[in-house]
């Protein structure tokens, strides 16, 4: 990956020597997480998407889930401490996090929100999450991303 080409969230894990692997793909927002994981020849299970909350308090959350499954808010109002939790507007993403919807990552927002992620992520050596832009995600071991976020583990999806 050429200097120029690399994210945020690429020079906040070269900055911690934190082993990765980028993979990009054809930038299309239209595309859900299911796609892209068929697009990466991996198992949706292993891919992972990145949702910001805000608990009635006005706190912001992070949540790092399985793209083929669905924030529980009611699960992640009570790990936040939260009385409840929605999920914030599209047009406040970028201002937010620095990142654009599709390409938001739990790495290098502009700020560092307390973050959960999925208890399944602990099961695999290695998960995607995106690269900070549409068309790139990153895979790294779930240990590291957890360190580098300092995210707590949880069971924040339905069912």
């Amino acid at each position: 990956m050429k200097k120029e080409d690399k994210t945020n969230v690429c020079r906040v894990l070269d900055g911690k020597k934190i082993p990765y692997e980028t993979h990009a793909y054809e930038p299309d927002a239209g595309l859900t997480g299911e796609q892209i994981a068929a697009i990466l020849g991996e198992d949706a299970s292993k891919v992972f998407k990145t949702l910001v909350t805000q608990g009635r308090s006005g706190g912001y959350y992070v949540f790092v889930v399985p793209v083929s499954e669905e924030l529980d808010l009611k699960k992640a109002a009570k790990v936040s401490g939260e009385k409840s939790i929605d999920m914030i507007k599209q047009k406040d993403l970028l201002p937010l996090t620095g990142y654009v919807h599709g390409g938001c990552s739990p790495i290098g927002m502009k700020k560092q929100f307390p973050t959960f992620i999925h208890e399944t992520a602990t099961g695999f050596e290695k998960i995607f999450v995106s690269a900070g832009k549409v068309g790139l995600q990153i895979e790294l071991s779930p240990a590291d991303l957890i360190s580098v976020v300092r995210c707590r583990i949880a069971d924040i999806i339905c069912g």
